[in-house]
């Protein structure tokens, strides 16, 4: 006869979850000091959840929490179709933004993961996480042994690389906790060395500041230092991922829903600009590079356009710098245009 642990990790398989743990409900307290420093180094994004205690407490999250069912999906970093070939140039959407949003692909694994213990266990408490929960997830997942924490502070796995997505379950279940991991990094800095703008810090921390998927996701203007370090990429970054041994050779292809609509994740760069919320929205609005809104990607989109040297754009550019009521496009388009009609890319004054 099965123990719940074991019936639990079959219904996991079931559900075609890739990778599931079992940890001890016990505080990250460990962690706290490093939080700390971090905000107060400036270097968190202001996403993060603001609550220091809950953050670290699983216990505040559920009364006489015992276990946290830590799981892992894994997710595609290769398309198996290309964007048709138009007039107009394309931007990039980053891997963690392909298909459906993630958040409710996670969300509804863990909860007919929850429903199928309750069959198994008995009625039970819990508490299901994606990322916007209060746990920091790589923790609770490399205390359950799902892989280990990488110099890029991601998950790494031998099985998927870091090309996961992380979900928890907080119960009041007792399960037998698994075991960490111990393989690592080793003497390898390859995602600290090819980081375009030294985010990270080479202890599995980063300067969110610095990170280029911030920057693509932040409003207003995106500091002049970074406009041309996102190349064509108007959501996200990969290149530290792109660059991980663990990653070389890994393409997973376990969930249809997740996989990239080429039009969608390539998108042309020109129509782009003049989509209306509403089109923005009925267009994008599945995808996880969506959450911010149309603003920053259109903002995005122009500094792309100018990274891509499309002429083509002027045009449109010069209409958003006389006629544009938003302050960080006109911003975007006088930068874009004195790029690609001088090659310079200083803020050319008012008109």
């Amino acid at each position: 006869m099965k123990t719940i642990k074991e019936a639990i990790q079959t219904l996991a398989q079931e559900l075609n979850i890739q990778k599931i743990g079992f940890t001890t409900a016990d505080n990250f307290e460990y962690l706290r000091k490093s939080l700390i420093e971090q905000k107060e180094a400036g270097h968190t994004s202001g996403f993060e959840h603001q609550n220091l205690d809950e953050r670290l407490h699983p216990k505040l999250a559920v009364e006489n929490a015992k276990t946290i069912i830590s799981i892992a999906i894994a997710y595609p970093n290769k398309a198996l179709e290309k964007p048709e070939k138009t007039d107009y140039r394309r931007g990039q959407f980053s891997r963690g933004s392909w298909g459906e949003d993630y958040h409710y692909v996670l969300g509804r694994k863990l909860e007919a993961l929850a429903q199928g213990i309750e069959r198994i266990a008995g009625e039970y408490n819990y508490k299901a996480m994606v990322d916007t929960g209060a746990l920091v997830d790589v923790a609770v997942a490399s205390r359950a042994g799902l892989g280990f924490i990488g110099k890029n502070g991601l998950l790494i796995s031998k099985e998927y690389g870091s090309w996961m997505f992380l979900g928890e379950l907080v119960t009041d279940l007792e399960i037998e906790p698994d075991q960490p991991v111990d393989y690592g990094c080793g003497e390898c800095t390859r995602c600290v060395d090819f980081c375009p703008t030294t985010a990270l810090l080479g202890d599995g921390r980063l300067n969110a500041q610095k990170c280029l998927s911030f920057q693509t996701q932040a409003k207003g203007k995106m500091p002049v230092e970074y406009r041309e370090k996102i190349k064509t990429v108007i959501y996200g970054c990969d290149i530290c991922q792109m660059v991980c041994p663990y990653n070389k050779g890994i393409n997973s292809h376990f969930h249809p829903e997740m996989e990239p609509d080429a039009e969608l994740t390539n998108p042309e760069l020109l129509p782009l600009l003049d989509l209306s919320n509403k089109q923005f929205v009925n267009k994008f609005g599945t995808m996880a590079g969506s959450w911010r809104g149309k603003n920053p990607l259109q903002r995005n989109a122009v500094y792309a356009l100018a990274n891509a040297n499309d002429k083509s754009a002027l045009p449109k550019l010069h209409e958003i710098a006389e006629n544009d009521v938003r302050d960080y496009m006109v911003d975007a388009a006088e930068w874009a245009i004195d790029k690609l009609e001088n090659g310079k890319t200083r803020i050319r004054p008012r008109r």
